[in-house]
C-alpha cells in the first residue's frame, strides 16, 4: 500500500511544484502575446493579472527586465527535498515528524518565493500608467466576482465551472 501511495503522491507533488515553477517563469512572455491560450484561474493564481492591459514597447522592455533579474534571484526547486519526501514515503516505518518538517521547510521555500513574485509584481504595476492601472484593477474586480460566483456555487457545479473554462 505504501508503495502504492508513493507511486501516487510523489510525481503529484513533483509536477505541481514543477508546474508552479515553470508557469511563473513563462507568465511574463504570455502576458504580451495576445492570442495566448487562456487557463483556469484555479491552476494559476494571478497569472492574469496584466490581461487585457496594452504596454507600451518601454514598459514590455521593463518588466521583461524585472522577470530576468527575478530568475536569476529565485532559488530553483530542491528536487533533493522531493527525493527525500519520497524516501519518507516508501521507507518501511513513516515517520510522521520528519515528514511534517520537510514539509515545512518545502513550504517555507515556496513562501519566501511567492513573496518575492509579489514584490516583481507590485514593481510591474507601478510601471504602469494611471490609465492602465484603473484598466487592471477593473478586470481584477471583474475576476473576482467571477470567483465569489464559482464559490458560492454547489461544490459539484462548481468544479463542472472550472472543467468548462479549461476545454
Amino acid at each position: 500500500m505504501r508503495k502504492v501511495t508513493a507511486v501516487v503522491v510523489v510525481p503529484t507533488l513533483i509536477l505541481s511544484f514543477s508546474t508552479a515553477w515553470a508557469t511563473e517563469v513563462t507568465t511574463t512572455d504570455e502576458m504580451h502575446q495576445d492570442n495566448a491560450v487562456p487557463r483556469s484561474m484555479a491552476q494559476i493564481p494571478q497569472s492574469h493579472m496584466f490581461d487585457g492591459i496594452s504596454l507600451t514597447e518601454q514598459q514590455r522592455q521593463q518588466m521583461r527586465d524585472l522577470m530576468q533579474q527575478a530568475r536569476h534571484e529565485r532559488s530553483p526547486i530542491s528536487i533533493s527535498d522531493l527525493e527525500q519526501l519520497h524516501d519518507m514515503i516508501i521507507a518501511d516505518k513513516f515517520d510522521e515528524t520528519a515528514y511534517r518538517a520537510r514539509l515545512d521547510k518545502i513550504a517555507q521555500a515556496e513562501v519566501a518565493r511567492q513573496v518575492e513574485i509579489a514584490h516583481v509584481r507590485n514593481q510591474m504595476y507601478h510601471l504602469l500608467t494611471p490609465a492602465q492601472q484603473d484598466v487592471l484593477n477593473q478586470k481584477h474586480q471583474q475576476r473576482m466576482d467571477e470567483m465569489r460566483k464559482l464559490a458560492s456555487m454547489p461544490q459539484a457545479s462548481s468544479l463542472q465551472a472550472v472543467s468548462s473554462t479549461q476545454q
